[in-house]
């Protein structure tokens, strides 16, 4: 008689590394929520427009970050599709 068949405990490397990628790319709209909301929360001083010049650098700083983030993690999602492709 078989014994208890044994079952690989842990994921394979690739596959557990898709799925983080995936819940990164998930987690990037909100990241970028939470990062836009931060300017609501700068002081407001008598002189706004020193305040106002900083914020509108630091949104599309933001904006900037989040569409690299965002096509470095495509990227790496789309490569192993690639290698499986083509074996």
């Amino acid at each position: 008689m078989n014994g208890p068949q044994k079952t690989a405990l842990f994921l394979e490397r690739a596959g557990y590394l898709q799925r983080r990628l995936r819940d990164a790319a998930l987690l990037v709209p909100i990241l970028g929520i939470i990062l836009w909301t931060i300017p609501l929360l700068w002081p407001v001083e008598e002189d706004g427009a020193s305040i106002g010049r900083f914020a509108i650098i630091y949104i599309f700083g933001v904006w900037v970050l989040l569409i690299v983030s965002t096509a470095l993690i495509a990227r790496a999602l789309r490569q192993p599709d690639a290698e499986d492709n083509t074996g």
